[in-house]
C-alpha cells in the first residue's frame, strides 16, 4: 500500500521547533510566560482587533464568550444543527441555557431566510427582547459558524440580529483568514464582525498550537471579562483572591510560542489550501454526477479549510467511499451528524433543516493537510474516480 494519507494534520518545522525549544530551555513552559502574551498581540494585530485573548480551546472560548454576554439559565440562542457539537454546548448546556436549531443554507452555514422566519414568525419582541411564543423564554443570542472556512452570511445575519435585539457569537474555529474583500464588511475577518467571536487552534485546523484557542469581541469589556475568567478570576494574585467563578483556561508558553510560528505561515497556508482545492475541482469537481462543494468567493477570501465532495448525483454511497478509501490509505469523512438528534437535543425546537439532512447524508471531506502535495492530492482523486 502507498503512503497513507491523513485526513487534516499540523504542519511544523524548523521555525516552531525554534520558538518551542526557546520556552523550553527558558523554564517558561506552562501557563506563565511571556510567549502567551506576544501571541495574543500578534493574532490581534492579525486580526485588526485591540485585543485577543488567547485560551486553552474553541470550546474554552466559547464558554468564554458565552459568559462575556451574558448568556444565563433560562435563557434560548438560535445555533445550526450541521456544526461540531462542540459549537453548541459551551453556549447552550455549559450556561444553562437552551438552543433553537436551525438548519444551513449552500455554504453549509447557517441559513438566514431560516433564522429570520423563526423570529417572525416564532417569537414576539417586547421592548426591545425577542420572546419565543411556545417556551416564553428571552432568545437572546445568535450563533454563527463559519463551516470549513465558509464565511456565514453575516449582511445578512447582523442585520437580523440588530432588528430583533440578538447578541451575535461568531465561531470562527475553522475560519481563520477568511475575511470580506468587498461590501460593508469589506477587510473584516470572520470572528470580528459581530459582538464577539471565537477561534481554535486544534491540531487539525489551518494553524495550531496542539490544543488552544482565542477570543475576540468588539465590547472592550467583554473581552476583559474573558480574560479574567480564563485564569480563576483573580482579583488579588499575591492573596489568592478571587471575585466570582472563574476557570484555568489558559494557553501554555510553549502553545503560545507554536502559534506565533504559525501565524507567520498562515497565508502562505491558505495559498496552499486553494492550490489543493483548484486541484480538486479540476480532477473531480462534474465528473460522473461528483461535485467539490464551493466556498463562497464573491466579495469573500476564504481560507477553504475543508473540502468537501458532494455524492448525492454520483450513485455513490457515503459510509462505502469512506471505507473504500480507507482501504487505499486515505483518510477522510462524513460531515458531522445533526445536532438536534444527538443527546438530549431532540427536545429542543428545530427548523429548516432540509439542506442540512442532505448534506450530512452526501458530504465526504477529502484529505487536505497545508503539508498535502499535489502529487498526493491527484493519488486522492484517481482513488475517488476508481470508485
Amino acid at each position: 500500500m502507498s503512503e497513507f494519507i491523513p485526513l487534516s494534520v499540523p504542519n511544523f518545522g524548523p521555525r516552531e521547533a525554534e520558538l518551542a525549544g526557546e520556552a523550553i530551555t527558558s523554564g517558561w513552559v506552562s501557563t506563565s510566560g511571556g510567549k502567551v502574551t506576544e501571541f495574543e498581540e500578534a493574532l490581534a494585530r492579525y486580526l485588526g482587533m485591540d485585543r485577543a485573548v488567547a485560551c486553552n480551546g474553541g470550546s474554552s472560548a466559547l464558554h468564554l464568550a458565552a459568559m462575556a454576554a451574558g448568556i444565563t439559565r433560562g435563557d434560548e440562542v438560535i445555533v445550526p444543527t450541521l456544526t461540531f457539537i462542540a459549537a453548541v454546548n459551551p453556549l447552550t448546556r455549559y450556561v444553562g441555557a437552551e438552543p433553537i436549531f436551525i438548519g444551513c443554507d449552500d455554504s453549509l452555514c447557517i441559513d438566514p431566510d431560516a433564522v429570520e422566519a423563526f423570529c417572525r414568525d416564532h417569537c414576539e419582541l417586547r421592548d426591545g427582547k425577542l420572546y419565543n411564543k411556545a417556551t416564553g423564554a428571552h432568545v437572546k443570542a445568535l450563533e454563527a459558524v463559519h463551516v470549513f472556512g465558509n464565511m456565514a452570511d453575516m449582511v445578512r445575519l447582523t442585520e437580523i440580529a440588530r432588528r430583533y435585539g440578538l447578541i451575535l457569537i461568531e465561531d470562527a474555529t475553522e475560519a481563520l483568514g477568511t475575511h470580506y474583500t468587498d461590501g460593508p464588511f469589506a477587510g473584516k475577518f470572520a470572528g470580528t464582525i459581530g459582538d464577539i467571536g471565537c477561534y481554535s487552534f486544534n491540531g487539525n485546523k489551518i494553524i495550531t498550537t496542539g490544543a488552544g484557542g482565542a477570543v475576540v469581541s468588539n465590547h472592550p469589556d467583554w473581552a476583559e471579562h474573558a480574560k479574567h475568567l480564563s485564569t480563576q478570576a483573580k482579583a488579588d494574585l499575591l492573596q489568592f483572591l478571587h471575585d466570582e467563578v472563574g476557570y484555568n483556561y489558559r494557553m501554555t508558553n510553549v502553545q503560545a510560542c507554536l502559534g506565533l510560528a504559525q501565524l507567520e505561515r498562515l497565508e502562505g497556508f491558505i495559498a496552499h489550501k486553494k492550490e489543493l482545492y483548484d486541484h480538486y475541482v479540476e480532477k473531480l469537481d462534474g465528473v460522473k454526477g461528483l461535485r467539490i462543494l464551493p466556498f463562497r468567493t464573491e466579495g469573500i477570501r476564504p481560507n477553504r479549510w475543508f473540502f468537501s465532495l458532494y455524492l448525492k448525483d454520483s450513485g455513490l454511497d457515503r459510509d462505502t467511499v469512506i471505507e473504500k478509501l480507507q482501504a487505499q490509505g486515505i483518510q477522510t469523512r462524513p460531515v458531522w451528524a445533526l445536532i438536534h438528534e444527538q443527546a438530549d437535543y431532540p427536545r429542543n425546537e428545530a427548523y429548516g433543516l432540509d439542506k442540512a439532512l442532505n448534506y450530512r447524508r452526501y458530504i465526504v471531506n477529502l484529505p487536505c493537510s497545508t503539508n498535502l502535495s499535489l502529487a498526493d492530492c491527484e493519488r486522492v482523486c484517481q482513488a475517488v474516480l476508481s470508485l
